[in-house]
């Protein structure tokens, strides 16, 4: 399946043109890597789980003259779009005894649980990319200033595209953080950017662990990873499992539809509420993001609650309009009778408590 897509091909140009080409440098962990099973040793690359149904991505050609050539239509929003802004007087009001979650912004998240600060794929940087003057940018800011980032507890990566994983925001929280979760590989991303090594614990798929009192399971995911034209695959991609106390929050990450999301809701404990991959999908590169209803299947293939919309609303990485991941799951959810949640960015989920759900994006251009 040839990998060229969206939101993670922009920042690949952009990269392109800066001249990063990823350095080399001494990985203690590459015994790990070239143990794993999802580690392909001839071509020194990791690789998905085996799916025959997985269609193949379009011609790099095909892509990159798709970007350079055909105009977009609605997919930058006109209108400004609704931001609930926080601050720490906000954030300390949130109690200690459950869990809530925050949307920062496309698949970035704060999670309070229990009373321990987490992070998600953190962006708070005004592009996803390489160059602060090229490449995808926010449609709004983020709801909370890195300055007003309480202490994290525990910072998770799904993968390393510049859309999930943002340098500055990196360096600016380094002092404020824990420790570091993330797939195999992409932690030498982190201590060369000053990162200590002792901090950071790298995952294969099915690797789990204790933290305090949460227990992380790295889970796997479809998808592909690198930063420039160099390093495709070079690091692993995952979806997270995290427990807290009674409760269990699912993140898909980056991926396209496949067989594992059966496997992942067999294999874990029922699922609370599952932040969900929608945004970004195309006909051009159909097994690498889920089209609004693969969504919805791989959500019924977890066997969750409650679907929690993610990837979107915050960066253009494809052609269709930055409204329809929403109103496509929003309608499809309705007819299922699934409880969704579409929260405005900034908005407080706590999970097991009431809450109604505004389709926030209506009337907007």
């Amino acid at each position: 399946m040839k990998r060229l897509t969206c939101g993670c091909l922009i920042p690949v140009f952009t990269a392109l043109l800066s001249g990063q080409a990823g350095a080399e440098s001494p990985d203690p962990s590459q015994e790990r890597l070239t143990a794993s099973p999802q580690f392909e040793a001839e071509n020194a690359r990791f690789r998905n789980m085996p799916n025959p149904q997985a269609q193949p991505s379009a011609s790099g050609w095909a892509i990159w003259s798709r970007f350079l050539f055909t105009g977009k239509e609605g997919t930058v929003p006109v209108d400004p779009i609704p931001v609930r802004m926080l601050d720490s007087t906000s954030l300390q009001a949130l109690d200690d005894v459950s869990n809530h979650i925050i949307r920062l912004g496309h698949s970035s998240h704060m999670l309070k649980l229990r009373g321990k600060w987490w992070l998600i794929d953190p962006v708070f940087g005004p592009r996803a990319s390489p160059l602060t003057w090229a490449g995808p940018k926010r449609f709004h800011p983020p709801p909370l200033g890195l300055a007003d980032v309480p202490p994290i507890e525990g910072l998770i990566l799904s993968h390393d595209h510049y859309d999930h994983l943002d340098v500055p925001t990196i360096e600016a929280l380094k002092d404020r953080v824990r420790r570091y979760f993330v797939p195999l590989g992409v932690g030498k991303r982190l201590r060369e950017w000053g990162i200590p090594a002792d901090q950071i614990q790298e995952f294969d798929w099915w690797d789990e662990s204790q933290w305090g009192d949460v227990t992380l399971t790295a889970t796997p995911s479809q998808h592909f990873s690198g930063r420039s034209l160099w390093d495709r695959d070079s690091t692993l991609w995952a979806s997270w499992s995290l427990r807290s106390g009674e409760q269990h929050i699912f993140y898909s990450g980056d991926s396209g539809y496949f067989p594992g999301f059966k496997e992942i809701g067999r294999r874990l404990p029922p699922i609370d509420i599952a932040l969900m991959e929608n945004g970004a999908y195309d006909s051009y590169w159909p097994s690498v993001h889920m089209r609004p209803e693969e969504t919805v299947q791989a959500f019924r293939d977890l066997g969750a609650r409650t679907l929690y919309l993610v990837h979107n609303s915050t960066f253009d990485l494809a052609f269709h309009t930055w409204r329809d991941p929403l109103e496509r799951v929003s309608a499809l959810a309705q007819a299922q009778g699934i409880d969704l949640a579409t929260p405005e960015i900034g908005e407080v989920l706590t999970i097991g408590k009431q809450r109604d759900n505004r389709r926030w994006w209506e009337g907007l251009r």
